[in-house]
């Protein structure tokens, strides 16, 4: 058992009986869904909602229930992936191209798991690049925006084309190497106008689980939320 299905399926142990559960997106949430779709049929009765198009296939595919957002209010956990923790969890994510509906899911939940591999834990966020999603009007100004930050912008294509995220947006990969302040970062973000939503995910990681190359678990938890 690879690194990333040990922490995903750890986590999937957090999940009771009648749970509401907020599905990730990526190459670990993978694992978490697969493991989730094993215990519904053993007999797990849950209800789900997923963060991308391809998390919701995949549910569906191993009989997973899925609702829509307008028969619930709120969610008992998400189990989600990143791409850069550090000892604070604050995350990096977006890699997969899902961080808006990643964040609105795990802002609405009671608790939100990060499962990863060791990799991803760094003592300082900033060596993967920061996706930011924009609007496709004026892409041009937003990335000279961007570029005002400090960082290295760069639209994420797919093949010959531009990506777009299940939004219809664009996704700027930003180099920043380091940021020394993900709080003053985030409120820079949020002023540009073709900003819709960064991959910085601050004070909404309640713990984490890490799984290691020689099989073992970490546990990380927040040291800002009860």
């Amino acid at each position: 058992m690879n690194a990333k299905q040990l922490a995903a399926e750890a986590a999937v142990e957090y999940v009771q009986e009648g749970m509401k559960v907020g599905l990730g997106t990526g190459s670990t949430a993978y694992w978490a869904i697969r493991k989730l779709g094993e215990r519904v049929a053993e007999g797990l009765n849950i209800t789900a909602v997923a963060t991308s198009r391809a998390s919701e296939q995949q549910a569906r595919e191993l009989g997973i229930p899925l609702v829509s957002f307008g028969e619930i209010d709120r969610l008992d956990v998400t189990i989600d992936g990143a791409d850069e923790l550090d000892g604070d969890l604050q995350l990096i994510k977006g890699g997969g191209g899902a961080l808006l509906r990643e964040k609105i899911v795990a802002k609405g939940s009671d608790r939100m798991i990060v499962i990863a591999d060791e990799t991803k834990v760094v003592r300082t966020l900033g060596k993967f690049p920061l996706p930011v999603e924009i609007v496709p009007f004026a892409w041009e100004w937003t990335v000279a925006d961007l570029a005002k930050l400090g960082c290295v912008p760069e639209l994420r294509r797919d093949g010959a084309n531009l990506y777009k995220s299940d939004n219809g947006n664009y996704i700027a990969d930003c180099r920043f190497e380091i940021i020394t302040s993900a709080p003053e970062l985030a409120l820079a973000l949020h002023s540009i106008p073709g900003v819709v939503e960064h991959g910085l995910f601050l004070g909404i990681a309640d713990m984490a689980i890490v799984g290691k190359n020689d099989g073992s678990l970490e546990v990380i938890s927040s040291k800002t939320k009860p």
